[in-house]
């Protein structure tokens, strides 16, 4: 397995829209692999293969403490969503350190395919709900700050900008 590098915010690679996989291979699986691998080492609950640069409908959701429940969703397509909504505070793993709040249908169903390409359906409500649809967002080339207000978003990216500016300044006086 091997650590993968996650695009940043704004890369314009990220507003990508994911392709559908077609192949169900051993490279599939090892993306799969090491798309897990990199989620729990940054770490975050959830990755999309356009976060990696790897432009696949592919997503890796883990949302336990233990880490110990992945759920590895193929060419997800939501079918269903609550009218019910609720706000959560989220991050992403492509915008370290950034959080706001989203709101979003508080239940979906979603079907999907595993890696061997079997299809089944995942009805998830509460942080699942959240962590699917957020992944799922990142296929369509969206990532959670497309959902806030213009003020919002040019805030933060004031606020990365100015992250890494530090992050610059820092590697530079230990070298």
């Amino acid at each position: 397995m091997a650590l993968l590098p996650i695009l940043k915010y704004p890369d314009p690679r990220l507003a990508t829209k994911a392709a559908v996989v077609t192949e169900f291979d051993d490279k599939l699986k090892q993306l799969a692999a090491d798309m897990a691998e990199t989620m729990y080492k940054a770490p975050g609950v959830g990755l999309a293969a356009t976060q990696v640069d790897r432009h696949i409908r592919l997503i890796v959701i883990d949302i336990t403490e233990e880490k110990n429940d992945l759920k590895v969703l193929v060419n997800p397509e939501l079918v269903e969503s609550s009218e019910e909504t609720k706000p959560w505070e989220e991050g992403c793993l492509s915008l370290p350190g950034i959080y706001d709040k989203v709101t979003r249908p508080a239940k979906v169903k979603v079907k999907a395919q595993d890696l061997e390409g079997n299809f089944f359906e995942l009805e998830c409500d509460g942080l699942l709900a959240v962590c699917v649809q957020h992944e799922m967002d990142h296929l369509e080339g969206t990532v959670f700050v497309d959902h806030l207000s213009m003020l919002k978003k040019q805030r933060i990216r004031h606020k990365i900008r100015k992250m890494r500016l530090e992050e610059e300044r820092a590697a530079k006086e230990e070298a």
